[in-house]
This record gives structure tokens, C-alpha cells and sequence, in this order.
């Protein structure tokens, strides 16, 4: 099968499943840099999320983007876009007709609460993956080798300024910012 038609169904399944959003699409990244090694690694995927994290755009479909990028140059950035994207269209097109129906049916509404926690579960466990590939270093050994303690201060350091009073209004992107340009000084 050719890249492009690889392209299309990988990301059409990663748009089809991974509810919740970009950080939820990281499993099927993952599966994809093992399933087509020729495509990207593990190491390029870490670095695709801290690009995509920092672009304009939702880090799904600005991964998918430069994926297909990659595989297939511009055709394949689209091709990859639109295939990730069309199962979402397609889905919400298709609940909006039903929902106006059945929008006060409660086991709609307990269905849609029900959802909430799962949602939020998926979102964590992407965020802990993206924890995972920033901090920890995969060396087996001591604490002191299995984390990049350079990274975790760099986190622990950025989620504090995050939340103290006189920092917390500031745009992310200004923390976006520091955190990379900290990053390319130490070297992380």
C-alpha cells in the first residue's frame, strides 16, 4: 500500500478514536512511529509534540500536518490533515441532526455526563505520556539516570509561575517561549 493511502487510514483512525482531543491522538503517534518506522521515531515524536505545542493550531492536527509532511511533502500534509480531521466533521454533523431531536431525553443528557469523566481520563493519560517523554529518560539505573532532572525543574519551575498571582495572567506562549529558550541554553 502506498504512503499516502497508509497516511489516510492511520489518521483516519486516530480521528475516528482519539476522543478528546490533540493530546488524545499521542497513543495512535506512538503506534504509528512503530508501525512505520521510516516515517518518525519516538525521539522525533517527542520533539513534534513540543513544536506542535508551541504552533498556532490544535497539536492534532498540527502533528498530522507535519506527519504527512514528512511521508509525502505538501500533498501528504493535507491528505494527513484532512484524513484526521474528517471523522470529527463527519461524527459532529451527524450528533447535531440527533441531538436536536433528543437534546432533553434524559438518558441523553446522563449519556453526555457520563462522558465527561472518560474524556478527562483520556486527557490525562495523554498528559502523563507527555510528562513521561520530557522528563524521564528511559535509562534503567538509578532515580538520578531514569529522570532528566534538568526537565523536571524546568517543569516544576514553569507550572509554579503558572500559578503565582503576579505571573498567572501572562499569555502562555510567553511561557512556551522560556521554557524553549531554557531548553536550548541547558541543554535538556
Amino acid at each position: 500500500m502506498s504512503d499516502i493511502l497508509w497516511l489516510i487510514f492511520e489518521f483516519f483512525k486516530a480521528g475516528l478514536f482519539a476522543v478528546g482531543g490533540g493530546l488524545a491522538t499521542l497513543p495512535y503517534l506512538t503506534r504509528m512511529s512503530e508501525a512505520h518506522p521510516g516515517w518518525f521515531t519516538t525521539e522525533m515524536l517527542a520533539n513534534m509534540v513540543a513544536i506542535s505545542e508551541s504552533t498556532p493550531g490544535p497539536l492534532g492536527i498540527n502533528m498530522a500536518t507535519y506527519v504527512g509532511y514528512t511521508v509525502a511533502g505538501v500533498p501528504g500534509g493535507v491528505i494527513a490533515t484532512l484524513a484526521l480531521v474528517a471523522p470529527a466533521v463527519a461524527i459532529i454533523m451527524l450528533i447535531y441532526r440527533v441531538l436536536q431531536q433528543y437534546k432533553t431525553n434524559p438518558l441523553v443528557v446522563s449519556g453526555f455526563a457520563a462522558l465527561r469523566p472518560a474524556v478527562t481520563g483520556l486527557i490525562a493519560a495523554a498528559g502523563y505520556s507527555v510528562f513521561r517523554m520530557a522528563v524521564l529518560t528511559g535509562e534503567p539505573g538509578s532515580l538520578f539516570t531514569l529522570v532528566s532532572w534538568k526537565a523536571l525543574i524546568l517543569c516544576i519551575v514553569l507550572f509554579v509561575l503558572t500559578q503565582l498571582k503576579k505571573t498567572k495572567n501572562l499569555h502562555p506562549v510567553l511561557f512556551i517561549a522560556v521554557g524553549a529558550a531554557v531548553g536550548l541554553l541547558v541543554e535538556l
